[in-house]
């Protein structure tokens, strides 16, 4: 593949993503999104059906972590980058998804001063974060050899 058309297809790919977190209120259930825009004053978290919010944040993930797959292979081209990176993506799905899903549940997710660590868990779960920090890490390994 030349270097324009890997430009052209990681430039569409990351266009997704962008299109994925420009069109999140009508694609997806999130309560929490108004709630932390507007959390000052708030003292529990608002009303939600927990399965379909769940549900959401799961599809969510998946859609961006597929196209973030597409993203490093149309860059890397490499089977191995993938794998790990797959792996890496699973392995802290579970990890935070778990953390959200305890934290939505628990007595002390109505705490203020909890709020923060669902945001950020949340975060974590609906934006393609990891991809920003294994393009550079792969790009690094890469030159190094």
């Amino acid at each position: 593949m030349s270097s324009i058309a890997k430009i052209i297809m990681a430039l569409c790919l990351v266009g997704i993503l962008v299109l994925v977190r420009a069109f999140e209120e009508a694609l997806f259930y999130d309560p929490l999104t108004l709630f932390f825009k507007s959390i000052q004053g708030q003292s529990s978290l608002p009303e939600f059906e927990m399965l379909k919010l769940l549900l959401n944040v799961v599809l969510r993930f998946l859609l961006n972590t597929l196209v973030s797959l597409g993203v490093l292979w149309v860059i890397f081209q490499n089977k191995d980058i993938i794998k790990l990176s797959g792996l890496m993506y699973g392995v802290l799905f579970v990890t935070f998804f778990a953390s959200f899903c305890y934290l939505l549940v628990s007595k002390s997710a109505s705490n203020t001063d909890n709020f923060l660590s669902l945001f950020y868990v949340r975060r974590f779960l609906i934006h393609p974060i990891l991809l920003l920090v294994l393009i550079p890490a792969f790009y690094f390994q890469k030159k190094k050899r």
